[in-house]
C-alpha cells in the first residue's frame, strides 16, 4: 500500500531534482569560463571579478546563449553571488573597528554619506537613471563591484547598467593608484594620513593596497583598516535600499487600485546581509585561524567571479551603449567626490 504521504512529496522532490539537474549545464558554463578570467589574471593586473564580468559579455556578445544554460547563470548570478558576499563578511572583525578609532569613523562616516548620497544627486543632475545612479553611489561609497552587485541583489537593474556600474568604478580605482600617490606627493602627505585618505577614497581592496603600497607600512595598515571598514557599511546600505524599495513598490501599489494585489516587498534585511554581519561575528571571536581565513578568501573569490561572469552573459553592448556618455561623466564626478570628500575628512582629524 502507498504511503499517502510519501505520494504527496514524490512530485515535489522530483521537481526539485529536476530544478538542480536543469542549473548543471549553465554552472559548468559559467565555471569554465570564471577559470579562464583567473588563468588571465596572471597576465593582466586586474580583478578577476572585472575579467569575470567582461568575459560573459565578451560571449554573450559574439555568440548565441543556448535556453538550456540560462537556469544555471541564473542561479549563479543570484544565489552563488549571494554565498560570496556572505564570505565578504569573514575579512571583517570587530576589534578592526575598535583599532580604527573615532577620527577613523569620521572618515568614514563623512565619504560613505557624501559619496553615496552626493553620487545620485549628480545622476539626477545628468540624467542618468535612478538605479544606475543607485549602482554608481553604491560602488564607490563602498567596496566597488562587490557592493554593485550585492545592492542589484536588491534592486534587481538591467544588466548593462550593472556592467556599465562595474566598468566605471574599475576605471577610476585603477586612475586612482597612479593619481593618488601622484597628489599626495605634491601636497606632502604621507604615513597613516596618506593611507586613511586612500582607505576613504578607493573602491576595491586591491586597489587600495596598490595604491596604498606607493607609501610605507603606516599607510598600508592605515589604508586597509579604513577600507575594511567601509565594507562594514555594506550591510545598513542594503538594508536601507530595500527599505526605498518597498515604499516604492507600496506607492505603486496604491497608484494601481484596479491590479491585483501582490506581495513583493523586499525584506528590511536580506537574508545573504544578515549572513555576512554572522560572518563578521564569527571572524570577530578569533577562532578561525589564518589558514581558514585564507581560504575563506580564496573562496569569496570565486564565487564573486562565478556571480559576476553570470552576470556579464545578460549583457548585450548593443543596449549598453544606449545609455550614452551621460553615466561616464558620473563615474568621473562620482570619483572626484569621493576622493575630495576623504582628503577633507582626513585634514579635519589630522587637525
Amino acid at each position: 500500500m502507498i504511503d499517502p504521504t510519501t505520494a504527496a512529496t514524490a512530485p515535489a522532490r522530483l521537481s526539485a531534482r529536476a530544478s538542480v539537474l536543469a542549473c548543471v549545464p549553465g554552472l559548468v558554463v559559467v565555471a569554465l569560463l570564471a577559470a579562464i578570467a583567473f588563468v588571465i589574471t596572471e597576465w593582466i593586473d586586474l580583478s578577476p571579478l572585472v575579467i569575470g564580468i567582461g568575459l560573459g559579455a565578451l560571449v554573450a556578445n559574439v555568440a548565441a546563449i543556448p535556453a538550456v544554460l540560462a537556469p544555471g547563470i541564473a542561479f549563479a548570478a543570484r544565489s552563488i553571488l549571494r554565498a560570496g558576499v556572505v564570505l565578504l563578511g569573514l575579512r571583517l572583525s570587530l576589534g578592526d573597528l575598535a583599532g580604527l578609532g573615532a577620527d577613523g569613523l569620521v572618515v568614514v562616516a563623512l565619504v560613505v554619506t557624501i559619496t553615496f548620497f552626493g553620487t545620485q544627486w549628480l545622476a539626477r543632475r545628468l540624467g542618468v537613471g535612478p538605479e544606475m545612479g543607485l549602482l554608481v553611489a553604491t560602488g564607490y561609497s563602498i567596496c566597488g563591484a562587490s557592493a554593485i552587485a550585492a545592492v542589484n541583489g536588491v534592486v534587481h537593474a538591467d544588466e548593462e547598467e550593472t556592467a556599465y556600474a562595474i566598468t566605471l568604478v574599475t576605471l577610476c580605482g585603477t586612475l586612482s593608484i597612479v593619481a593618488l600617490p601622484a597628489i599626495a606627493e605634491l601636497v606632502g602627505l604621507s604615513g597613516a594620513a596618506f593611507g586613511t585618505w586612500v582607505g576613504g577614497a578607493v573602491h576595491d581592496v586591491g586597489q587600495v593596497v596598490a595604491t596604498a603600497s606607493h607609501g610605507d607600512a603606516a599607510a598600508l595598515q592605515a589604508a586597509t583598516v579604513v577600507k575594511l571598514t567601509r565594507v562594514v557599511l555594506l550591510a545598513p546600505l542594503v538594508a536601507m535600499v530595500a527599505i526605498g524599495a518597498r515604499r516604492r513598490r507600496a506607492a505603486a501599489l496604491s497608484s494601481a487600485a484596479n491590479e491585483p494585489f501582490v506581495d513583493e516587498h523586499p525584506p528590511i534585511l536580506p537574508l545573504f546581509v544578515v549572513g555576512f554581519l554572522m560572518a563578521i561575528a564569527v571572524r570577530s571571536t578569533g577562532l578561525l585561524g589564518d589558514g581558514a581565513l585564507d581560504f575563506a578568501a580564496q573562496l569569496e573569490k570565486i564565487l564573486l567571479t562565478v556571480a559576476l561572469v553570470a552576470m556579464g552573459l545578460g549583457v548585450r553592448i548593443a543596449r549598453m551603449r544606449r545609455l550614452g556618455a551621460r553615466p561616464l561623466a558620473l563615474g568621473l564626478l562620482a570619483w572626484i567626490l569621493v576622493a575630495t570628500t576623504a582628503y577633507a575628512g582626513t585634514m579635519i582629524v589630522a587637525a
